[in-house]
């Protein structure tokens, strides 16, 4: 059943207004996806020499805060739109279910692209001005995934640009910053990582499959329907151990990233889990590995590229 637009929000008690509500706000199973691609890029970079820690700090803290506004104007627009209600299955609600106005969520949201900003420009003192070219246009990306009059959550692209903004650009970012230039090997290396960022969006469409179906959306989820996504899904996973072994096979990389299996029973319970559910709240298990899987499996792989080199 299609919800309704909210005209208000609903009276919720100010005890469930806590640091809780506040935290979820965030979404924190999303932030792997931002905090993995400047471990491995800065691991990339200290390959090939040494580390400004400064600017390592300043690029996590951006990647975290730009990935946590993000997920803020997607709380404002969902409730906006009237795509969450306070029966909506999901880490998102802050709104409809905790009483948070959805003017202090759009003022957060802001807030937080400020304090980026002002760590964009440290950046780029440090480093190069054209980064803030670079910087801004992520910025945009991720507030028009569902700001804006077509929003790119609504389209089968979310997964492709999540995976090329969230995943390769701040990879290839966290190196750059560290080296100065962008090098093959970099660029080849940021490719899995980037498959399993836009994993963890597939991985929310297919939960979200029938109430996005029912508001118009035309997700990847949706173009392939539920059975062919969650194939899909699991074919993402493969490709990116794949290109690991690839990788391996070229001598690109050294046997010790092959360690990077060592994340793949989170896959599996992931494909597994989406295949069992029926209902939204059934799959909440199936996203948590995906994003479990995005993590764990770039950590190993930074883990692997550093002991080949000191080893």
């Amino acid at each position: 059943m299609q919800a309704q637009v909210q005209t208000g929000t609903p009276h919720i008690p100010e005890s469930n207004r806590g640091f809780r509500a506040w935290w979820q706000l965030t979404r924190p199973h999303t932030l792997t996806a931002a905090f993995v691609p400047v471990f491995l890029g800065t691991a990339l970079a200290l390959l090939v020499g040494k580390i400004h820690f400064g600017l390592f700090f300043a690029m996590l803290l951006a990647s975290l805060l730009i990935q946590a506004a993000t997920n803020m104007f997607n709380e404002y627009y969902d409730y906006k739109r009237g795509l969450d209600t306070e029966h909506s299955i999901g880490i998102g609600g802050a709104i409809v279910r905790d009483g948070i106005k959805p003017r202090t969520v759009m003022q957060l949201a802001l807030i937080l692209y400020g304090i980026s900003l002002l760590l964009g420009i440290y950046i780029c003192i440090e480093t190069s001005w054209w980064l803030a070219v670079i910087g801004s246009a992520s910025m945009l990306c991720g507030y028009l995934y569902t700001g804006g009059p077509y929003p790119i959550a609504y389209t089968p692209f979310g997964e492709l640009f999540a995976g090329f903004f969230m995943g390769c650009l701040i990879i290839l970012i966290s190196f750059f910053i560290q080296t100065g230039y962008v090098s093959g090997t970099s660029i080849l290396v940021s490719i899995p990582v980037s498959i399993l960022v836009g994993a963890i969006l597939l991985a929310n469409n297919i939960r979200d499959h029938d109430g996005d179906k029912d508001f118009g959306r035309k997700t990847l989820a949706i173009l392939l329907g539920r059975e062919h996504a969650i194939h899909f899904l699991a074919g993402m996973f493969i490709a990116a151990y794949l290109l690991v072994a690839v990788f391996i096979a070229v001598g690109l990389a050294s046997a010790w990233t092959a360690i990077v299996i060592l994340s793949a029973p989170k896959a599996i319970k992931a494909v597994k889990g989406f295949r069992a559910g029926g209902v939204p709240i059934q799959m909440m298990p199936a996203m948590k590995a995906t994003a479990q899987t995005n993590t764990i499996f770039g950590f190993l792989l930074s883990i692997g590229l550093l002991f080949g080199y000191f080893l």
